[in-house]
């Protein structure tokens, strides 16, 4: 991945080291009286055009040592806006999530690593009990964060985001992301926790935003499946769109939702139809699909 630096980190003085520690603790910083006080903390975002979304993430996390912006063409004020706050910005191709994410992982000078994306924010809870974290003696390598997810500004509290952990704060000495376009992991060597503070996700404030992503995502999640040798039909398509429409609704519980839980379970099953048929499209015409890898 080709990248090009921009903009000064928040600091510009490395923390100070203690040889006598173990490796995990070798960034910790150091007070004036000898005392120990926090591991340093890089915040690692993804953007492209995120300028309706960046400043209220960037805002959550300003406490942080360093945040880390890895831009993908913004042609908004995605980068400007990260700029006035002081962010590192890596300017990159787009080679897909998990690509984007451990390039800015990569790019961080501390060890331990928060990964958001624009459209998350981290709430004052969530921001103590990381510093907590930070300054104990014995943390887990990795910990897993609850989600409370909006959708048109209300909370989902069933359907598919009832209970959700993601594993977001992470030691980069034991984990890293893998390559996936979409969907991607953190593969994770060591122990890991959850934390109850949530992480706020404001995924599909309009109607509009969600028909855009489901077009992205099934894009990406086509190529994704035709890359591994998927196949899918007309047929094939329309059942997993009403089996998602199940899952969220009836088997999940979505209609305690209410009206917006019907909707977003609606919305889903029209998702998970679009992915698999435009996996079928991609069959149509094969030659288009291995001229384009050639």
């Amino acid at each position: 991945m080709e990248a090009q630096l921009s903009g000064p980190g928040l600091y510009s003085t490395p923390p100070l080291q203690n040889s006598n520690t173990p490796k995990i603790k070798t960034q910790k910083q150091i007070d004036r009286r000898g005392n120990n006080t926090l591991n340093p903390l890089s915040v690692v975002i993804i953007t492209r055009n995120e300028e309706r979304n960046i400043r209220a993430c960037l805002d959550s996390v300003k406490w942080a040592d360093e945040i880390v912006v890895v831009d993908s063409g913004s042609s908004d004020g995605t980068v400007s806006i990260c700029r006035e706050y002081g962010c590192k910005v890596i300017e990159a191709e787009w080679e897909g999530f998990g690509a984007n994410k451990s390039a800015g992982v990569q790019a961080a000078k501390n060890d331990w690593i928060l990964s958001l994306d624009a459209d998350e924010r981290v709430t004052p809870e969530l921001a103590q009990r990381i510093k907590e974290i930070l300054a104990s003696d014995h943390p887990a390598d990795g910990y897993k964060i609850r989600f409370r997810t909006l959708y048109l500004g209300q909370q989902i509290r069933f359907s598919d985001w009832q209970n959700e952990y993601h594993l977001r704060l992470f030691n980069r000495q034991h984990g890293s992301f893998n390559d996936a376009i979409l969907h991607e992991s953190l593969n994770l060597n060591g122990r890991t926790e959850k934390i109850k503070a949530p992480i706020i996700h404001n995924s599909f404030p309009t109607l509009a935003v969600h028909l855009q992503k489901i077009a992205r995502y099934g894009q990406l999640a086509a190529e994704q499946k035709s890359a591994a040798g998927k196949k899918s039909g007309v047929c094939g398509a329309v059942l997993r769109g009403l089996f998602a429409f199940i899952r969220i609704y009836i088997l999940k519980a979505g209609f305690l939702d209410g009206r917006m839980g019907f909707v977003l379970a609606i919305n889903n099953g029209f998702a998970a139809y679009m992915k698999y048929l435009m996996l079928w499209e991609k069959q149509l015409n094969p030659n288009a699909e291995r001229k384009k890898n050639d």
